[in-house]
């Protein structure tokens, strides 16, 4: 076991560095510590946990363009929204700082003859398998609740991100976290499902949380279940952004761009397919595909960028696979449709029309800047469309009447509807999905209580 990892700038190909993998020695050294530091940890007063909480927001503010920098030049995120990722992570440790101590106090049953409570305890050490597109939001959002809650971190991030997960290693120590109760494994990619497999399997772990592919997450899922561990996992999704007959159609198709191509097109809850009533559907087109051509792509570094690169060339292979098929079986292309020529990992941002179920880009999750319309009948035939997915991550609905959304939302399967907006993770709200968008819930009261240890005390008087 060990290898090499190197990371590479997508929007210019060029290497930024190289890593030596860990050996199977380096790895056991690392969880011990990790399981050691997590112990101690369980022990602190959760006061003291969400304190260093604030603390950590303090510092994620201090290193925001340091992080941001690292995750333009890692995954290519325009670096307004890499330093955007970096502001919502502090707001969530201010938000658990807050409103930790609270969501795990002790919750008393009235019960007769004895005293009875609910106690939210630490799990333990929490293996954490995070993906590159928000290379520190989404260690973030899962780590500080966990940490909060009095558990430890063993963090393998993707391996092209790296650096970042090195960063931030050193960001939690820095705040006041204690050394190794946030373990950053370096483990060269061949070697990641055997390492993954044996860590799960460890008893000094006691859960594991995965954002990332079907594939990824069926593995470590099925790891998990074997050790009868909890697990988190989100698997991705492909949204339905659903536009009713009687919706704001200006304000939907901004909306939409919005939607559709935040982070180029590379997130889980990005909106991936546009369900659009037909009276409506040919000006909703038109603006939307205006607001498309309207999108700035280009270096991640500069301001006005809109659109950045893909994060690896075999991703963008990915994408214009799925488009070509599309139209080979039958889809419209309106726009896009190709790489972008010269350095990078560039693809133009594409819409096409005509999709629907058999066709890649509706069935399949499409991560990077696509686009498929279809056009729904009416709201019956809507909610087929919405639904016609082996995900269920998110859902937007838009409409001049909030209630039509609302009844029409619940006809469709997610794990979040949101009316006359577009979908977004927020720390005050749990986050997940449904069907092979994965299971369990992030953020919120929700996702600190996840790994924890909801134990019943009961004391006779």
């Amino acid at each position: 076991m060990s290898g090499v990892i190197r990371t590479v700038n997508p929007a210019t190909g060029e290497p930024i560095a190289t890593y030596d993998g860990w050996d199977a020695d380096r790895v056991e050294t690392a969880v011990a510590r990790a399981h050691a530091a997590s112990r101690a940890w369980a022990l602190v007063p959760v006061t003291e946990r969400a304190a260093l909480a604030g603390r950590l927001a303090r510092t994620l503010r201090e290193h925001k363009e340091h992080l941001a920098t690292l995750a333009v030049a890692e995954m290519g995120k325009p670096v307004g929204e890499a330093e955007g990722e970096v502001e919502k992570s502090a707001v969530t440790a201010e938000y658990y700082a807050r409103q930790g101590p609270g969501i795990l106090a002790d919750e008393h049953v009235e019960v007769e003859g004895a005293r009875a409570w609910v106690a939210y305890e630490p799990a333990g050490l929490v293996l954490a398998v995070m993906p590159w597109n928000f290379p520190v939001w989404q260690v973030m959002r899962f780590a500080v609740p966990s940490l909060v809650a009095g558990n430890g971190v063993l963090l393998k991030h993707a391996s092209n991100v790296t650096g970042s997960a090195l960063a931030l290693r050193d960001l939690f120590v820095e705040a006041g976290f204690p050394e190794h109760l946030v373990t950053a494994l370096v483990v060269a990619d061949a070697d990641v499902p055997e390492v993954t497999a044996r860590i799960v399997e460890d008893d000094r772990v006691a859960a594991v949380t995965l954002t990332g592919s079907n594939r990824a997450g069926a593995a470590v899922g099925a790891a998990a279940g074997r050790a009868a561990k909890k697990s988190v996992l989100e698997l991705g999704g492909s949204d339905a952004f659903v536009v009713l007959d009687d919706a704001d159609v200006e304000a939907a198709a901004a909306a939409a761009v919005r939607a559709r191509f935040a982070n180029s097109g590379q997130s889980c809850v990005c909106a991936k397919r546009f369900v659009v009533g037909a009276p409506v559907a040919d000006a909703f087109t038109e603006a939307f595909v205006a607001g498309v051509e309207k999108l700035r792509v280009g270096d991640p570094r500069a301001r006005d960028t809109q659109v950045g690169p893909l994060a690896r060339d075999d991703l963008r292979a990915a994408l214009r696979r799925q488009v070509e098929e599309s139209v080979a079986a039958g889809a419209r292309l309106l726009t896009g449709g190709e790489p972008l020529p010269g350095e990078g990992y560039f693809y133009r941002p594409t819409v096409l029309a005509d999709t629907g179920p058999g066709m890649p880009a509706f069935d399949e999750e499409t991560f990077g800047p696509l686009a498929a319309l279809t056009v729904a009948r009416d709201d019956e035939d809507a909610v087929r469309l919405a639904n016609a997915t082996a995900y269920g991550l998110g859902l937007s609905v838009w409409t001049g009447d909030p209630g039509r959304g609302v009844a029409l939302a619940r006809r469709v399967t997610s794990g979040a509807a949101f009316v006359n907006a577009v979908v977004a993770s927020d720390p005050r709200l749990p986050f997940g999905g449904t069907k092979r968008s994965g299971h369990g819930r992030e953020l919120a009261t929700a996702g600190i209580r996840e790994f924890t240890n909801i134990r019943t005390y009961w004391v006779g008087t």
